[in-house]
């Protein structure tokens, strides 16, 4: 009877759906890049930002091992041979891209560090070519260069110089990066999502209770309100309250919508589509904290989806 299960699962996970990884990759940008201003809000709120990073990766935990409880428990089954991927993934691919990219946008303007991230995007298909030996069309790279150009001037990099350090931070980000898009691909192949995305940020999580301040954040400033700043400043809200709506809509769906995206979609297509989150950001920054965009910025924005659009008819070829 196991066996069939088995046979089953690894038949589901064999399908694979293009269009709808990019839709579900897209719709976790829209969700990532609303977390930004959110997060921006909770930290004013005086959240340190690893401890941010800790409570995300918590409750995504927590939620994804939930869902399993209801739906797939024989998900909470994981193999020794397994276990070095699994750590490597959580820890390098989830936890510290995180932390090195809440020391980017500490040092950088969330734009340029977004900008200098997602060059994984020209990472990911190298290292598939060059490791895994995945043959690309020649559209890929027109796709790379119109993400990248779209980004520089959403960016506006020309407006200011940038911090070394907050450059070092971004380009780790990146690798760190680069790593999350493959290793979540191929862990896949063998893995459900869900127990992918639990076992991952249970790892991540681990790692941040023992390096994130946790236990010296006050618990009454959970009770405390915080406005929501921008156009939104006359609402305020319980601290707690924009806490679980970060961890629920700004980490575990869109963690989840990611890696389902993988899934479906290759690494080089997930990571080019994820770049909208600089975008959605931008626009974000825009409707709720008031940040201006100006016309050039709208201009790169349509040069990224443009960019986005091309990836997703850009098929790898077979061998």
């Amino acid at each position: 009877m196991l066996g069939a299960v088995r046979i089953f699962e690894m038949s589901e996970m064999s399908k694979r759906n293009p269009a709808l990884g990019a839709t579900l990759a897209l719709a976790g940008a829209l969700l990532f890049g609303l977390n930004a201003s959110t997060s921006k809000v909770l930290i004013q709120g005086g959240i340190d930002p690893s401890v941010l990073v800790l409570f995300r990766s918590l409750a995504t935990a927590g939620i994804a091992a939930i869902v399993l409880l209801f739906t797939n428990r024989a998900g909470f089954r994981i193999g020794w041979r397994e276990l070095p991927r699994m750590l490597t993934f959580g820890v390098i691919g989830v936890a510290l891209m995180q932390w090195a990219y809440s020391q980017a946008v500490s040092n950088l303007q969330v734009g340029v560090a977004l900008l200098i991230e997602y060059t994984a995007i020209i990472w990911v298909p190298l290292v598939s070519l060059l490791i895994f030996k995945q043959r690309l069309r020649a559209r890929i790279w027109v796709a790379v260069a119109l993400v990248l150009c779209g980004l520089v001037v959403v960016s506006n990099i020309w407006d200011g110089g940038l911090n070394a350090i907050g450059v070092v931070y971004a380009f780790m980000a990146a690798a760190f990066l680069t790593l999350y898009f493959i290793m979540g691909e191929r862990l896949q192949q063998t893995r459900d999502t869900m127990s992918t995305l639990m076992y991952s940020m249970l790892v991540s999580s681990i790692f941040w209770m023992i390096l994130s301040p946790w236990n010296q954040l006050d618990a009454t400033l959970l009770g405390s309100t915080v406005s929501l700043d921008g156009n939104f400043s006359a609402i305020n809200l319980p601290l707690w309250a924009l806490l679980l709506w970060l961890g629920v809509f700004g980490s575990f769906v869109p963690m989840a919508l990611s890696y389902r995206a993988l899934h479906h979609l290759s690494a080089t297509g997930v990571g080019i589509a994820s770049t909208a989150e600089t975008v959605f950001a931008f626009a974000f920054g825009f409707l709720w904290l008031n940040e201006q965009i100006s016309g050039t910025q709208l201009v790169g924005g349509l040069l990224v989806l443009t960019g986005i659009i091309l990836a997703q008819t850009a098929r790898p070829k077979t061998h």
